[in-house]
């Protein structure tokens, strides 16, 4: 028996590492990881036409596209709710794609087909560099429109575009439906002009450096707050990351690639990446903030720069599509990609320094009427937010800390339980040995004095069943 644990615990180590590496979002040493869908996310299949379209509710689902083919999805809506519904598209590393024109488009429409607000739109931009698109679409309700405010049917539209040339292969997909609720009160308008400015300050320095390792997508991102933090990235990889932004602050963020080793700076056109290290932002429903900006790389130190406007409800009311999206405080998302091309100055990884400052003091948020927990910072994100951790990944600890906990409260309960066993059954053996031995001596009445008609174990009322194992008292 102690072999057969032994080796079964032996076993235990490899054979888990040889799962987590079938895993989605895993990797070998040879192969660059893929984007990890939600594990709760729900496969569907959308469709051409609005008449078999499957109606989706809020959460996370999957589905995949073929170039140039529209999908789509049904919604019901209220005429108190902003709706929210991201598209990802998450193409394989080493798939072909063509900038500007390979891209995902998103959109929703009333049952008449009238488009709500405007169709959200996302194209590679990065050297043919691979990696996760997204945006957003929304029916918002507002007393500022007039389009798309009645309760009814609705429709998602998601589309890829892209020409002949481009891949053949079907793109993986991931669609999130997130809700808003209304306000108690009058929104915040807008905010006046020059209430901020909008130049991009100096490069945030931050404190101590900190290691991180960012994740595939949105649901596995690191969690990152104020300071520096230390990575490694490959070439032809995306690494995910995300701060919690609250209300009236402004992101500022640098993402900086080492300078390559043993290679001397601007020496011919083959040492030199036009588009190189991108890096770009979404706000908590998935919503580009930035377009995804690619820095040359010829060897030396590069960093890519992104500042954001301060969060603020009115923010919605702009026209300004760098403003817009900074409307609700949460999680802001941070997509850093390296082109495959970068090989030739980094045979394995590349040192990633990430910087990370948020301007302004944390403000209240606006009156919801509901609680509105994906929109708003808790102190529990500002806590994880400090230790370069996964949401997953806390979650898993934590649930591993119950499960620790548990087992050792049972392992207290078993124990004790075998304690009252052992005594217990001490004191039946020692009352089976005075029935077979025959009656003590008579001895005065008093204290400790036989009870009169008390059965022994085994005697007239039989033995117990001799099938019973544990439990049973020794025999003797």
């Amino acid at each position: 028996m102690v072999r057969r644990r032994t080796i079964r615990r032996a076993l235990a180590g490899p054979l888990a590492l040889g799962v987590l590496g079938l895993l989605p979002g895993t990797a070998s040493a040879d192969t660059l990881p893929t984007y990890r869908t939600a594990p709760d996310a729900e496969p569907v299949k959308g469709t051409a036409d609005t008449s078999h379209a499957p109606e989706i509710r809020p959460g996370t689902y999957t589905d995949s596209l073929k170039r140039g083919e529209q999908k789509r999805y049904a919604l019901t809506l209220d005429d108190e709710t902003s709706a929210y519904v991201s598209a990802v598209a998450a193409p394989a590393p080493g798939t072909k794609v063509e900038d500007y024109t390979d891209g995902l488009t998103v959109s929703v429409q009333d049952a008449d087909g009238t488009t709500c607000g405007t169709d959200g739109s996302a194209r590679f931009r990065g050297g043919e560099t691979v990696y996760p698109l997204a945006d957003y679409a929304t029916r918002r309700i507002g007393s500022d429109l007039s389009d798309c405010q009645q309760a009814g049917p609705y429709y998602v539209v998601v589309e890829r575009s892209g020409n002949a040339t481009s891949g053949p292969d079907s793109w993986p997909v991931e669609l999130r439906y997130m809700t808003e609720p209304r306000l108690k009160g009058a929104a915040p308008g807008e905010p006046g002009e020059g209430s901020w400015s909008s130049a991009t300050p100096a490069a945030p320095t931050g404190g101590a450096e900190r290691p991180v390792s960012g994740g595939t997508g949105f649901n596995d991102a690191a969690s990152v707050g104020k300071g520096r933090w230390q990575d490694r990235i490959r070439p032809g990889e995306t690494r995910f990351y995300r701060v919690p932004v609250d209300w009236g602050q402004q992101l500022d963020v640098s993402a900086e690639l080492s300078g390559a080793p043993g290679k001397k700076p601007g020496v011919g056109a083959s040492s030199f990446v036009p588009s190189a290290l991108g890096l770009t932002a979404y706000n908590p429903a998935r919503g580009l903030v930035s377009e995804e900006s690619f820095q040359p790389y010829e060897g030396d130190r590069t960093a890519a720069r992104l500042f954001t406007a301060p969060v603020h409800y009115g923010n919605r009311f702009s026209d300004d599509d760098s403003v817009s999206p900074m409307r609700f405080a949460g999680w802001y998302y941070l997509e850093v990609s390296l082109n495959p091309d970068a090989a030739k100055f980094f045979k394995e990884s590349a040192d990633l320094t990430l910087r990370v400052d948020l301007k302004g003091a944390a403000g209240p948020g606006p009156a919801y009427a509901k609680p509105a927990a994906d929109f708003s910072v808790t102190p529990e994100d500002r806590e994880l937010a400090e230790t370069g951790r996964a949401a997953s990944e806390a979650e898993r600890d934590g649930h591993l800390r119950t499960v620790g906990f548990t087992g050792i409260g049972a392992g207290a309960v078993l124990l004790a339980g075998l304690g009252v066993w052992t005594v217990t059954a001490r004191r039946k053996a020692a009352a089976g040995a005075t029935a077979v031995t025959g009656p003590a001596p008579a001895a005065p009445a008093g204290p400790g004095a036989p009870v009169p008609g008390q059965q022994p174990y085994g005697g007239q009322n039989g033995p117990q069943n001799a099938g019973q194992g544990f439990g049973r008292p020794p025999q003797g």
